[in-house]
């Protein structure tokens, strides 16, 4: 048995070996995945080694996969990707204390310089020196979660309670969006939300609206069988299917099918309530720029549109209705000071089960090409809904 494997069975102190053999997905162009063979020395002192259990296949990584680049970034060498992950504690840093072999742990894999003004102020979210797992920002690449093992910060590994799965705790990654966004949504008890997109990160924007207090969260796509899923598992309380509109290449066109589009949605979201205005909070979680328009002609006067899907980088958008309606454009850039927080309400078992979430499993990194293949359809050939895609170690 190789060494690799006998350690995952009888974790050793990181004294014991000094390298070890494992295998790692490696992303080398568009759709060039290949399983390689690296090895992994001790950990640094303040870092714990991990075995990944479970990686969440994220629509970043699907571009990864597809085009080698994900919006701006390309990347520019081979690349493991994943960065929804939890896994197992198999060797400690010798100044690590808190942390036992055996543990499990939820990675938070974005690793900031802590000395920069956004560090200090808590937003560490926005450390221009950021390095994130299987992002192409820096160089040479942070490589993914998407292998046997890693060496990771202790800071930034996080212990899960005994009755909280390995696959929900690596779904804390997009629970932490929903959980930054509603946070910097300011939802107050008894508003309306809209939620454009019921992917992953849609779904949980929504839960988290409902339990920030949000008394009608309305969930929209063009996909009937997501925005059923949202209303059969209590993630929103009305949806709203998205008819596909023709192809439009005027601006005025596109923003006339914006607003009537929005009228469309607000009165399904509105309809008990008097003043019948808007909503208090839009979400939008596509990135696509017919969502940003209709959610500015969707949000009530005085309130907020929180931009929390990347997509479309450039969107010609009517900030006339901001500026009149006074509506505030909120920004969202992954997350911080959520991983906790996240933590105990998964624990306390209020959100509609995260486990369900995952409609596919692959066992094996081997496996890692089929599940890409999978995360980027609605439907599997079976015509079965795709929501969440885990690889299993």
């Amino acid at each position: 048995m190789a060494p690799s494997a006998l350690a995952d069975i009888y974790p050793i102190p990181a004294r014991h070996y000094s390298k070890v053999a494992i295998q790692a997905s490696v992303l080398h162009g568009p759709r060039d995945l290949r399983l390689e063979t690296r090895t992994i020395s001790n950990p640094a002192p303040h870092e714990l080694q991990v075995a990944i259990k479970s990686t969440g296949v994220c629509g970043s990584d699907v571009s990864y996969y597809n085009k080698f680049r994900n919006g701006d970034l390309q990347a520019v060498a081979p690349l493991s990707l994943g960065h929804e992950s939890s896994g197992i504690v198999v060797a400690v840093g010798e100044a690590v204390t808190g942390f036992q072999i055996g543990e499990r742990v939820a990675l938070e894999v974005g690793v900031p310089c802590d000395n920069c003004r956004s560090c200090q102020r808590g937003r560490y979210n926005l450390c221009p020196a950021m390095r994130f797992r299987s992002s192409a920002k820096s160089v040479p690449h942070f490589q993914g979660t998407l292998q046997e093992r890693i060496n990771h910060p202790a800071k930034w590994c996080h212990k899960i309670p005994s009755h909280v799965s390995l696959d929900a705790a690596a779904l804390l990654e997009p629970l932490s969006v929903a959980i930054h966004a509603t946070r910097r949504a300011s939802i107050e008890q008894g508003d309306t939300a809209i939620v454009f997109g019921a992917g992953t990160v849609g779904l949980l924007v929504a839960a988290m609206a409902k339990l920030s207090g949000a008394t009608t969260v309305l969930i929209a796509d063009i996909d009937s069988g997501r925005v059923n899923y949202a209303l059969q598992h209590s993630f929103a309380s009305k949806g709203y299917i998205v008819t596909p509109r023709r192809q439009l290449n005027e601006t005025a066109e596109k923003l006339a099918a914006a607003k009537e589009l929005a009228s469309e949605v607000v009165e399904m979201a509105c309809a008990d309530e008097p003043d019948f205005e808007g909503a208090d909070v839009t979400f939008d979680c596509t990135g696509k720029e017919i969502c940003m328009q209709t959610g500015l002609y969707a949000t009530r006067p005085g309130g907020k549109l929180v931009m929390v899907g990347m997509g479309t980088p450039i969107q010609t958008l009517p900030m006339s209705a901001s500026h009149l309606k006074e509506v505030d454009i909120i920004g969202i850039f992954r997350y911080a000071n959520t991983y906790p927080t996240g933590i105990k309400i998964l624990s306390a078992g209020v959100l509609p089960s995260l486990d369900n979430m995952v409609t596919h499993r692959f066992k094996g990194l081997g496996a890692a090409k089929e599940a890409f293949d999978l995360a980027g359809k609605t439907a599997d050939k079976d015509g079965k809904l795709v929501l969440k895609v885990i690889v299993e170690n």
